[in-house]
């Protein structure tokens, strides 16, 4: 599914237990990639929840992590890309990865009715913090010491083992094609500080992010784990939709 594009919204049935009354919601939900990636890794769930007969948008943020300063350019491509969309509210907000701590200023940023967000493995909103001040030291020396010319190498390349080896060949390339050199300041740079108190929700992927997992569950959050990979989105997204469904199905 080509990115900005929105299909016909209809109802989404949530789980309830037995002795539940059945409450459908009206949303669309916009799913955002993460910053060192690009729509293609989301674009297999979005095909998934679209098949499904949920209304959904793909944002492709791309080009907005090309030069500093990051997050004010990718809060306002992404309201842009709304608008350009037409979708109308109510909306739920998905974040992968980099994108979930900025869901909040990505609610912030628009006029229409956001009625949830949800947070795809990810880390929670660390308002005022830069992403070098939230992960392990070694990671942030290892990453540092790779910069040249002032930008990061793709993030495929950050890890001793290739993460996207777990995708499908054509996938794999596309993925690989978008994956952005973003620059060294996007990591120092703070995270925005915007307050949200609506409802939110946590689809768990990968062991990496079972703290935050756990963090969102002692907030009450609706919670669904997902026994995978941080990729999964692309490679099981019948499993990650039905994960997600259950999700805003209780936001």
């Amino acid at each position: 599914m080509p990115a900005s594009e929105v299909v016909p919204q209809i109802n989404i049935a949530p789980r309830m237990d037995a002795n539940a009354a059945i409450i459908t919601h009206m949303v669309t939900v916009v799913l955002m990639h993460s910053p060192f990636l690009g729509p293609s890794s989301m674009r297999p769930l979005a095909d998934e929840l679209a098949s499904d007969g949920v209304a959904v948008l793909l944002v492709d943020l791309q080009m907005t992590v090309n030069e500093a300063p990051v997050h004010q350019r990718l809060i306002g491509a992404f309201a842009d890309a709304l608008d350009d969309s037409g979708v109308t509210g109510p909306l739920v907000l998905v974040g992968h990865s980099g994108a979930g701590p900025l869901l909040p200023a990505f609610a912030d940023a628009l006029e229409l009715d956001v009625q949830g967000l949800v947070f795809l493995d990810s880390d929670l909103p660390t308002p005022g913090k830069a992403w070098r001040d939230t992960v392990d030291p070694a990671l942030v020396s290892q990453v540092k010491a790779s910069v040249r010319g002032g930008r990061l190498p793709r993030w495929d390349l950050w890890f001793a083992e290739d993460p996207l080896r777990l995708v499908p060949a054509g996938l794999r390339e596309e993925m690989r094609d978008e994956a952005p050199e973003v620059p060294w300041e996007f990591l120092k740079e703070q995270r925005p500080v915007v307050e949200w108190s609506g409802a939110c929700g946590y689809v768990l992927l990968s062991p990496v992010y079972e703290e935050a997992a756990a963090r969102a569950e002692a907030l009450g959050w609706p919670v669904e784990r997902v026994e995978s990979h941080h990729l999964a989105a692309a490679t099981s997204p019948s499993t990650v939709a039905a994960a997600l469904k259950s999700v805003i199905s209780r936001l």
